[in-house]
């Protein structure tokens, strides 16, 4: 009895540890109503252009919240470690363009604002189809090109799409003026909405992103261009490749912010300020996201040619966006050792049961090749491979 009592006594004193990023943690058995329900961070200063102020130096972050960062954090991350196992094991074929390390963006660029907004990006896509909406089985399932897949299995790695997410497209810096597009729609529909246009930083040099620039500040379109600025573009590190590597000051004429993209928070508290900068009219905004890929530019690219494993390491245990945020949550009491083991397990079983199913469903016949081209039109016929071949296309 006197060693249960003991026992006892141990779970209800707090444990405290240091994590790596020299926060404490209390790990301790406890109700979840022991649990600080909001803090408030102090978060890195913006580089700022063409504007006096820019968004806050603290940022409020709800329990409620926390969690559901770290869960979609850690889902994309172990769903992109499952798509480099299944490529290697020739599962999944052609472009692959994984998003392990840039995490904090997607996820942190949607906690700023909408699903009713709008949100067009380059290939390395998976990340953003999830925070849009898509499903992890959807998205599995079209990279292994079956039925079941987002775009019915006819898109993969770099076609993929949901309401208002208009991809993953596959030539650089072509989505930059689509997604001006978008917004000028929203504009012309005056429905309050934005577009969000991400590309990289070496898309960044591309003729028609400072076309898009012209036009979009003509005309006040309601646009947030971000620069997903992760260091090395397909392998040429940016001081190589660019002249000028303060990518948000590009614009020239629009103002910009450069923001740290390893911290989820960071991203959030930029993007909310973004996005009421185009909702008031003042017209587009610039945003580069200074962050890292953890793997190379795509599954051919072993990404240790131009850059050490030393470097890539370094990065992992000092600025993981995941482990930042878990160690603020725990050093604050927003949750438990144990409560994030738990959500842990659960995404590791939701993206094995993906898998699954990404390997077991049926490929699209061959008559549903040429299905989809109109979103909403009679079937009509089209020519095969040869004059003789026909099939039919269904909406």
């Amino acid at each position: 009895m006197q060693m249960l009592l003991c026992y006892l006594s141990r779970l209800a004193q707090p444990q405290v540890l240091r994590s790596r990023f020299g926060a404490s943690l209390v790990v301790a058995s406890r109700s979840y109503a022991d649990f600080t329900p909001e803090a408030t961070f102090d978060i890195k200063k913006v580089d700022l252009h063409r504007l006096e102020e820019g968004p806050p130096l603290t940022s409020t972050l709800t329990r409620e919240e926390g969690l559901k960062y770290y869960r979609t954090m850690q889902t994309i991350r172990r769903m992109e470690l499952k798509a480099d196992q299944l490529y290697k094991q020739k599962i999944i074929r052609g472009f692959c363009h994984l998003y392990d390390g840039q995490e904090a963006c997607a996820v942190g660029i949607e906690g700023g604002i909408t699903l009713s907004d709008h949100l067009i990006t380059a290939y390395r896509a998976h990340g953003y189809t999830l925070t849009r909406g898509g499903t992890v089985r959807e998205i599995m399932a079209e990279l292994t090109g079956r039925r079941g897949g987002i775009a019915k299995g006819k898109g993969g790695s770099m076609h993929m799409y949901t309401k208002n997410f208009y991809g993953g497209n596959g030539i650089v810096g072509a989505q930059v003026p689509l997604g001006a597009g978008v917004a000028l729609a929203c504009k012309y529909l005056g429905n309050d909405q934005l577009c969000v246009s991400l590309y990289g930083d070496g898309a960044a040099n591309q003729g028609q992103i400072f076309e898009t620039y012209n036009m979009s500040s003509l005309w006040k379109l309601p646009i947030i261009f971000i620069c997903e600025n992760n260091q090395y573009a397909m392998g040429t590190s940016v001081e190589r490749s660019a002249a000028s590597t303060e990518y948000y000051k590009r614009g020239d004429y629009i103002p910009g912010i450069r923001v740290d993209g390893m911290d989820v928070l960071c991203v959030r508290e930029a993007t909310k300020f973004a996005a009421a900068h185009c909702r008031s009219g003042k017209g587009p905004i610039l945003m580069e996201l200074q962050t890292y890929r953890y793997h190379g530019h795509s599954m051919s690219d072993p990404g240790v040619s131009y850059r050490t494993r030393e470097e890539i390491q370094e990065v992992r245990s000092k600025s993981d966006p995941i482990s930042m945020l878990k160690d603020r949550m725990l050093s604050n009491n927003m949750a438990s050792i144990e409560e994030l083991k738990e959500i842990d397990i659960a995404v590791r079983k939701e993206i094995e049961d993906a898998a699954q199913f990404a390997t077991t469903d049926p490929e699209p016949p061959l008559d549903d090749l040429c299905s989809h081209i109109f979103a909403n039109d009679q079937p009509f016929e089209v020519r095969g491979a040869t004059p003789w071949t026909k099939l039919t296309s269904t909406s």
